[in-house]
């Protein structure tokens, strides 16, 4: 055999591109920051009254440096404190063109946290090793959920963004960052630590690193609790312990039987949200079983962690006796979805015969059905909203719009008192500024309107609460 140079040259095949490992991430941030845009507009003009009270401890923060929902009286009321002190950052943002606007705020903090979603998301299914598909499927499942959109301007987005953070660092075995990111979801919900404590115990790479993770966790969380207790005069929101024994509010429901109530308001939008939820429940069952004999575990611990500590998320406010208010339900209804759809994808990839993957693939499909439902319910009545599907005010926000107009014509900067903040007729003598109404004193001073195309969606009222609160100026 020659090999003088006169012979042919050897082909040498070149390797193969190595794709980035950010492209996909950066694609699904992008795509997901659109869709919130989209989304934003559609939900903009039915905010309900709670909304609109983190809206006014935001601009109360920006415009006045007051952690306060009325001008000038400090009050511990927020549950949320990241999603008021990033509004509040947001609004004072506005300020470089305008007089300050919370809504605007709220729309970049809902792209801003869905664009994070999808890159984690994506990031996640990447270290699975999942396709990107499984990722969109279970970013939609978050996003379209009715129980999410109806609760916009609460902290309904940074719940599944924060615990999400908190699994793609477990995964990847940062024990610091990890810490990090469970301080950021204290701030988000205090009630969040549930998905903390079980994901940080079960997983090992955070287990046994455990002072970096709490190192991680006090310098994130550490200096704002400080300056709640130094400033506000405790650590803890009012509204943390306020939950417990609530049921009789509406009518004997509580969080345990909540899912009844909706589903006797409208079977099969309750069927969209809450289904990725009770298929997770069978996902997690199969995954405890892998784990109870020896031989290939598919489902990751941490993500194992996802599912349980969504359940017991569940299985504690079941306990608490609480109300079913809507927003209750985002943390476990969006995490087990997410644990769902991941998990889904797992058996897929993993499945070795075609039995195996005709289950998978049904389990995937059943969900994408499911998500394909919840788009449905949220684009039945019409496009954008004037009520969300699913509320529990005896007011719209085209209500709270017309009284704000007409008692600050009325009264101007006088304060108008109310003896108690009670249910869903809590409309228009609330705490705040002039009203002492968060979201009747928006529309008096901000003079800004939603376009109003049709009647409020009686229909969708449910979760009627009718007993007075023992709070003033902030959701529990």
């Amino acid at each position: 055999m020659s090999t003088g140079l006169l012979n042919e040259p050897l082909e040498r095949s070149a390797p193969p591109p190595v794709p980035s490992p950010f492209r996909a991430p950066a694609i699904l941030a992008a795509s997901g920051a659109v869709v919130a845009a989209v989304l934003f507009w559609i939900v903009s003009g039915s905010l309900t009254d709670d909304a609109y009270i983190s809206l006014s401890a935001a601009r109360n923060l920006a415009v006045h440096g007051e952690w306060a929902i009325v001008n000038g009286l400090t009050a511990n009321t927020s549950t949320s404190p990241l999603n008021v002190l990033v509004l509040g950052a947001l609004t004072f943002l506005t300020r470089l063109w305008g007089p300050g606007d919370p809504l605007f705020a709220l729309g970049m903090l809902n792209v801003a946290v869905t664009a994070l979603l999808g890159w984690v998301l994506a990031r996640t299914c990447r270290r699975l090793g999942l396709g990107t598909v499984w990722a969109v499927l279970a970013g939609a499942l978050v996003v379209f959920n009715p129980f999410v959109l109806s609760a916009v301007g609460l902290e309904v987005l940074l719940i599944p963004a924060a615990v999400a953070v908190m699994v793609w660092f477990a995964l990847e075995g940062r024990a610091a960052w990890f810490g990090a990111a469970a301080g950021m979801a204290s701030l988000v919900r205090l009630d969040l630590l549930v998905f903390v404590v079980v994901i940080a115990a079960l997983s090992p790479a955070i287990r046994t690193q455990l002072r970096r993770a709490l190192a991680g966790f006090a310098a994130i969380a550490g200096p704002w609790y400080l300056f709640s207790w130094i400033v506000l005069g405790s650590a803890l929101p009012d509204t943390f312990l306020i939950k417990q024994g609530q049921a009789s509010d509406v009518g004997g429901y509580n969080y345990l039987t909540g899912p009844i109530m909706y589903f006797e308001s409208n079977p099969w939008r309750t069927v969209a949200a809450f289904g990725p939820a009770a298929l997770a429940l069978v996902l997690i069952l199969v995954a405890l079983a892998s784990y109870a004999r020896p031989g290939k575990r598919p489902v990751p611990v941490p993500l194992l962690a996802l599912g349980l500590s969504g359940a017991l998320y569940y299985a504690a406010y079941v306990v608490l006796d609480t109300v079913p208010y809507h927003w209750y339900y985002v943390a476990p209804a969006t995490t087990l979805a997410m644990f769902a759809v991941l998990a889904a994808g797992i058996h897929w990839s993993a499945a070795r015969n075609a039995t195996d993957r005709a289950v998978a693939g049904t389990l995937a499909g059943l969900l994408a059905v499911l998500g394909a439902g919840a788009v449905y319910y949220d684009v039945e009545s019409g496009l954008p909203w004037d009520a969300p599907p699913i509320f529990g005010n005896w007011a719209s926000a085209q209500d709270y719009e017309r009284v704000g107009r007409a008692v600050g014509t009325l009264v101007g900067e006088a304060p108008v008192r109310s003896p108690v903040r009670s249910g869903p007729s809590r409309t228009s003598v609330n705490a705040s500024s002039s009203t002492n109404s968060p979201t009747a004193d928006w529309w008096s001073r901000t003079g800004w309107c939603p376009v109003s195309r049709r009647p409020p969606n009686r229909r969708a009222h449910c979760c009627a609460r009718t007993t007075p609160s023992s709070t003033t100026g902030s959701h529990p």
